[in-house]
């Protein structure tokens, strides 16, 4: 039996190694999957919960659509659509705002990660949006969503709301219950300068971070300065506890390469820092380039994009608006 797959993706712009593999790869590798039904979801609404510039965002939404089509996402196997051109997940998210509670909502960890100090400043969206991700999900009856760590406690809020509607309304199973998706072997990617900190497009230096766009100089420049330790390459995964640099970059090294962390350290043990770099940026330079230059390629060609979108609208906004038919005949509307 085939999973039902949703998951977003916010167009912030900029998307980096950590989005790859973190998200895109696994992406394709459920996309290829001949018994998956996925949907990807550019999330737009999500986006502004911080203000975005208006040009910005629009060019952002093709590059992500890009990134998705350059990794090898197959738009007429799966739906690729962007989230505010169906209504009814803006309205599916106020009716399940009803449903959810104050209570749910003031636990969830990542508002108070994001608001920080000032969270009287915050946006409402900003609190709330967890909300809107569940209305994403459950439009679709998805079965399975892949989370990473940061995104573990809004799917149980999900899970919550869904289980709430369904007895507040008395219809048993009508919002499906989704369970997580999880990689396996998969470490999650921190910064090249600090092996403490995720990697992120908000890091000023540049080089922390490999960007889906850059080209093979700055793969290999960002790789040679990336922050190692004075020690030699270690033998055992024991070894990796207070050495975060080099726990990261053997973490890409095995995610890029498809071994085991374990395969990874007994490929490079004892050897020196600078014969393991040169072994990684010439996988990076590999398996980034080509989704760099095909990025650039579709880009250019914006009318092309726009056809996507277009017919994963049509697709997206089919399914949803039968399902939000259904929930006002249950709520009463």
């Amino acid at each position: 039996m085939g999973k039902k797959i949703f998951s977003g993706v916010q167009p912030t712009g900029n998307l980096h190694l950590g989005n790859y593999l973190g998200a895109i790869k696994n992406f394709v590798e459920l996309n290829n999957d001949d018994k998956n039904e996925c949907i990807f979801c550019v999330v737009d609404l999500h986006a502004i919960t911080v203000y975005q510039n208006p040009e910005l965002l629009r060019n952002n939404i093709y590059e992500t659509v890009a990134t998705f089509l350059a990794s090898g996402i197959n738009h007429k196997k799966s739906i690729i659509f962007n989230q505010s051109r169906v209504g009814a997940h803006s309205e599916t998210a106020w009716i399940l705002s009803c449903v959810a509670r104050m209570g749910w909502l003031n636990r969830m960890t990542q508002f108070k990660e994001k608001a920080g100090k000032d969270k009287e400043k915050a946006s409402i969206g900003l609190y709330s949006y967890p909300v809107l991700m569940a209305a994403d999900i459950l439009l679709y009856d998805a079965t399975h969503v892949p989370v990473g760590d940061d995104q573990k406690q809004h799917l149980e809020l999900c899970r919550d709301i869904a289980q709430r509607f369904n007895n507040d309304y008395k219809v048993e199973n009508f919002f499906k219950v989704p369970e997580p998706l999880i990689q396996k072997q998969f470490s999650r990617i921190m910064s090249l300068k600090d092996g403490l900190k995720k990697m992120s497009k908000s890091e000023p230096s540049d080089l922390s971070r490999i960007n889906l766009t850059d080209n093979k100089d700055d793969i290999l420049n960002k790789i040679k300065k990336a922050k190692t330790d004075s020690l030699p390459m270690p033998s055992t995964i024991e070894e990796l506890e207070d050495r975060a640099e080099a726990k990261n970059l053997l973490g890409i090294y095995s995610s890029l390469s498809g071994l085991t962390l374990e395969k990874s350290i007994s490929e490079f043990s004892g050897k020196n820092f600078s014969e393991f770099k040169n072994d990684l940026a010439e996988i990076l330079v590999d398996k980034i380039i080509p989704i760099s230059v095909e990025i650039k390629k579709l880009l250019e060609d914006k009318k092309y994009l726009e056809q996507i979108l277009s017919e994963g609208h049509k697709k997206a906004n089919d399914i949803a608006s039968n399902k939000l038919k259904k929930i006002h005949e249950l709520v009463g509307f």
